[in-house]
C-alpha cells in the first residue's frame, strides 16, 4: 500500500510531468514556426526536478529532441540523477 509520502511524490511527478510535456510541445511549435525556442537547459531542468516522465512521453509522441544524441545523453543523466535522489529521499522518509 502506498503511504501518504508516496502519494505526494506521485502527485508531484505527475504535475511536473504535465508542465514538462507542455514545455516540449511549446518548444516544438516554436521550432516549426521560427519563434524563440525554450533553452535546452530549461527542458533538462524540468526533467531533473521530476518531469522526466512527461519529457520522455513528449520526446516519443512529438518526436522532439529524440534524435539529438548530445541532448539525449544529458537527458539520461538527469533521469538517473532524479531517480537516485528520489530513492534517497524515500529511504530517508522511511527511517
Amino acid at each position: 500500500m502506498i503511504d501518504q509520502a508516496g502519494q505526494a511524490l506521485g502527485a508531484f511527478y505527475a504535475c511536473v510531468s504535465i508542465v514538462c510535456f507542455a514545455a516540449y510541445a511549446l518548444d516544438k511549435r516554436a521550432a516549426r514556426t521560427g519563434r524563440r525556442r525554450t533553452p535546452e537547459r530549461t527542458l533538462l531542468l524540468l526533467g531533473l526536478i521530476g518531469g522526466w516522465p512527461g519529457a520522455f512521453l513528449a520526446q516519443r509522441t512529438l518526436r522532439h529532441k529524440s534524435s539529438k544524441r548530445a541532448f539525449q545523453m544529458k537527458f539520461l543523466f538527469t533521469v538517473v540523477l532524479n531517480i537516485a535522489l528520489a530513492v534517497v529521499i524515500i529511504a530517508g522518509l522511511r527511517m
